[in-house]
């Protein structure tokens, strides 16, 4: 991990200069502002990678002499099939169409996005699934 936490904090060094040199030539607060909010995404993905790295050790992937063959095996577990993630995106749709359209429909989406994430959650805590 220590090598994409390296990677993340040279990004946000570039985007640093990038940004300051952006704000020389172009004075727009706009622009400036996307770009040291990009800078600092990445200096908090670089601290948490690098910070993770010394809690967990040496990786596979931080070994100069390792095989692709070391970081073999098991990553976790991830849903064969499952409808959540399409219902939380209509239901992130509805919201935003709601900022829209008006109010009623923004509380409307709000709800169905809370409904949604807990049924995204708990999707192997009930049913025919659950351990």
């Amino acid at each position: 991990m220590k090598v994409q936490g390296w990677l993340f904090i040279l990004c946000g060094i570039f985007f640093a200069a990038v940004d300051v040199v952006y704000w020389f030539w172009s004075r727009e607060p706009v622009g400036t502002t996307a770009m040291a909010i990009s800078v600092g995404f990445a200096f908090m993905i670089g601290y948490y990678l690098m910070y993770t790295a010394r809690r967990i050790g040496e990786q596979p992937e931080d070994d100069k002499q390792g095989e692709i063959s070391d970081g073999a095996g098991e990553l976790g577990f991830f849903s064969p099939h499952s409808w959540w993630p399409l219902f939380v995106c209509l239901a992130v749709s509805l919201t935003a169409v709601g900022l829209v359209i008006g109010w009623w429909l923004f509380l409307i989406g709000v709800f169905a996005v809370i409904m949604s994430m807990i049924g995204f959650v708990f999707e192997y805590y009930r049913g025919h699934f659950s351990h």
